[in-house]
């Protein structure tokens, strides 16, 4: 899933402070499962908010809602009306929900309330670790099930290189070596000679330096 932190507050009322009706939105989707971004979240801001004008001696309205998701647009169809009756709108969710926000009410700022980060698992409550970078070329099949590209400090499509030292990274001693932990998985699987097939570069320019990246699921004609 996407993992996101929030905002400090004083970053979000420096974007919202000059407006008089806000809307807060918060996503049900990826931003709920990592506490950064639900309905539950939505409210905190949004009472928040309500604190400063009033300190402020502001008069200012500040609404608060959650959608399933603000990365599909029937969802979005849901608060026309109530976008059009706000003067800016505050989102919760991932960088993506928050263009697609933008994009589609184009008389209306729309603002994040929080910082995407990357795509990850849930390690205990609380704690989320990176598992993917959408690179779009996915090698997972040879390295074991474990993302050199995401696990490697240096994302190193063939490794391990020589700072390693006893499973650990010279970048940070905490931080697991991607490819360390691709040799224990290989061996666990009897697949260690997989080392003797290097990986072919990747090529960024199809992912990374090609301009924003598109999907478009075939429809199977039977």
């Amino acid at each position: 899933m996407i993992i996101a932190q929030a905002k400090p507050i004083e970053e979000i009322i420096d974007c919202v402070k000059d407006y008089g009706k806000i809307l807060v939105i918060g996503c049900d989707g990826c931003v709920t499962v990592c506490e950064a971004g639900g309905l539950k979240e939505a409210e905190i801001v949004a009472s928040a908010l309500r604190m400063y004008f009033a300190q402020a001696g502001k008069d200012a309205t500040v609404q608060e809602i959650s959608l399933t998701r603000q990365c599909d647009r029937p969802y979005l169809a849901q608060i026309e009306e109530r976008v059009a009756a706000c003067d800016a709108v505050l989102s919760l969710a991932c960088g993506a929900g928050v263009q697609f926000l933008a994009e589609t009410f184009r008389t209306r700022p729309v603002f994040p309330a929080v910082n995407t980060c990357f795509i990850g698992v849930t390690e205990a409550k609380g704690e989320w670790a990176e598992r993917c970078q959408a690179c779009g070329q996915c090698i997972l099949g040879s390295t074991g099930g474990i993302c050199p590209i995401a696990r490697c400090s240096k994302r190193m499509a063939n490794g391990p290189c020589g700072g390693s030292s006893r499973g650990k990274c010279e970048v940070n001693k905490e931080i697991d070596c991607g490819w360390q932990l691709i040799y224990e998985r290989l061996r666990e699987l009897g697949q260690l000679d997989r080392f003797e097939k290097p990986t072919d570069p990747k090529d960024w320019s199809k992912s990374r330096d090609g301009g924003p990246r598109k999907a478009i699921k075939e429809v199977s004609r039977l």
